[in-house]
């Protein structure tokens, strides 16, 4: 293999990266040499004649942020999204019925369904318990079902999702398929995307910016553009974003001092609510301390805030950068995110193997200490009222500490039980609780669990209402492709009852 035109130290770092011999030739000036103009925003333009589709391949990535000329030569390297991908899919070929879909992870997924989920005729009887009134195995109740239940089979045409046993039974209640049947084609939709092979552009996040732009946190679009991410200009792909954006985003959405909810008439935060996030944006928003860098200019500095992530499922495995985009937020701000649950780790062995209960540590906590400067993360896998009862993380500090519970299911018949001695433990601390909610039945249904629980020993800081970063992307539950839910869909705070003296004369 030859190159065109290269140096000896670029020769040298090729070899090293591919293991390939060349022949030097010496770096002279050509009429062939053209230059390639990088943008900020990938944008591309070249003088040079067009080049063979044999001399067009990768060897490394090159990045560059500001705008910079290099030249160009047969031989010379490009980026790797330069480059054309093997695409599964095309932008316009996204639908398929998940039995003939070719991807073959979402062939695998029906075929679980089919083996999994219940046909929700009405003319089957029920095979669960009824938890909400949108619930449709409510309906075979009134009806008297006679019909042993039966797995789905038949996909409907329309979302190519397996829904009904038959397709005489997918038609007999075809009024009440017609509801969801857009949303499930949707979600069919979104989920071939991501088996696509596309270049997830939506992917890439920004970093740290100057702390004069201020984040505007009003809604998705605004935070997007103040936080300066690549302009997403499809709706899918402002779906697939939100997805993964929701979690670090509607936590600090509640605790910046530029929330959107507020006192204000229709701004759900009450007046404790005002007074316990008071005191943690104290410590979010310190004043400027003029530290440098130097030694001469070092400054103490405030302990990180910790954000205790309770029943961390899914959350726990988000890709680190997505995390990295709460500190983002609070620039002056440290953070300790502690994701605790005894599914936190759920198929992530081989990525962090468990580590063994010590007596420097306990219970087993994986830290990643080097995910940034500014925040740290450590996953538990245990109850948390179990490492509460050793007073593992005490004291609790108001303008320091916040607990969050993404999806708890407090109210839920099948988790009630796990949030129990939990609940207590958590009022004790007098620190704020947020919660997230998949509906709005779901969150009512949450916060009157609680309020019975601990009745006379809670304040509402947070009324349940919509999250304003809600994910923007409908999810399918496979053992029930009838119920759609989307991540963090509402949000609401609660607190442990605050007692203050007061002097007798």
């Amino acid at each position: 293999m030859q190159p065109g035109y290269t140096c000896q130290r670029c020769l040298k770092s090729l070899t090293s990266v591919i293991g390939v011999s060349f022949t030097v030739r010496p770096l002279r000036p050509s009429a062939g040499v053209g230059f390639v103009t990088r943008r900020r925003y990938g944008q591309i333009g070249t003088k040079a004649p067009p080049f063979p589709a044999q001399q067009r391949r990768t060897v490394a990535s090159v990045e560059a942020h500001s705008e910079t000329s290099v030249p160009v030569a047969p031989g010379r390297t490009e980026d790797h999204r330069d480059r054309p991908q093997k695409l599964l899919l095309q932008p316009n070929d996204l639908f398929h019925s998940f039995s003939n879909s070719p991807a073959p992870g979402i062939r695998r997924r029906a075929a679980f369904m089919k083996s999994h989920a219940y046909c929700p005729h009405p003319d089957h009887r029920q095979t669960r318990l009824v938890l909400s009134p949108q619930d449709p195995e409510a309906r075979k109740a009134e009806r008297k079902s006679t019909q042993a239940p039966a797995f789905v089979n038949f996909e409907c045409p329309d979302c190519g999702i397996p829904v009904y046993c038959t397709e005489d039974h997918w038609m007999d209640d075809y009024e009440s398929h017609l509801e969801i049947c857009d949303t499930l084609r949707q979600a069919n939709e979104d989920d071939h995307d991501l088996h696509s092979g596309r270049y997830h552009s939506e992917f890439e996040y920004p970093g740290r910016q100057w702390e004069e732009i201020l984040v505007n946190l009003t809604n998705w679009d605004t935070y997007l553009y103040t936080r300066e991410f690549n302009a997403i200009n499809e709706e899918r792909n402002m779906r697939q974003a939100t997805r993964l954006l929701t979690y670090p985003v509607t936590i600090g959405s509640v605790i910046h001092e530029l929330s959107p909810y507020n006192i204000r008439t229709g701004g759900r935060l009450t007046v404790e609510g005002l007074k316990s996030l008071s005191a943690l944006r104290y410590t979010l928003h310190p004043p400027p301390s003029g530290a440098g860098i130097d030694v001469k200019s070092l400054k103490l500095s405030s302990p990180p805030v910790r954000i205790f992530i309770l029943g961390a499922r899914a959350e726990s495995s988000l890709p680190r950068d997505i995390w990295t985009q709460l500190e983002y937020i609070f620039p002056r701000c440290t953070f300790h995110l502690i994701l605790i649950g005894p599914e936190s780790m759920t198929n992530r062995d081989a990525e962090f193997p468990l580590p063994e209960r010590t007596p420097a540590n306990p219970f087993g906590g994986i830290v990643e200490d080097r995910v940034s400067s500014y925040t740290k993360i450590t996953t538990f896998v245990e109850y948390y009222h179990t490492m509460h009862k050793a007073n593992y993380f005490q004291p609790f500090d108001p303008y320091f500490d916040c607990f969050v519970l993404f999806h708890p299911g407090l109210g839920h018949p099948a988790s009630v039980h796990e949030w129990e001695e939990t609940l207590p433990q958590l009022l004790e601390t007098k620190v704020p609780v947020i919660c997230t909610g998949y509906t709005e039945w779901d969150m009512q249904r949450d916060k009157k669990w609680v309020e019975e629980k601990m009745a006379g020993e809670v304040d509402v800081l947070l009324e349940p209402g919509e999250n304003k970063f809600r994910s923007l992307r409908w999810d399918l539950n496979d053992v029930d492709p009838g119920d759609l839910s989307c991540g963090n869909w509402g949000v609401w705070a609660f607190r442990g009852k605050r007692y203050e003296a007061t002097m007798n004369d």
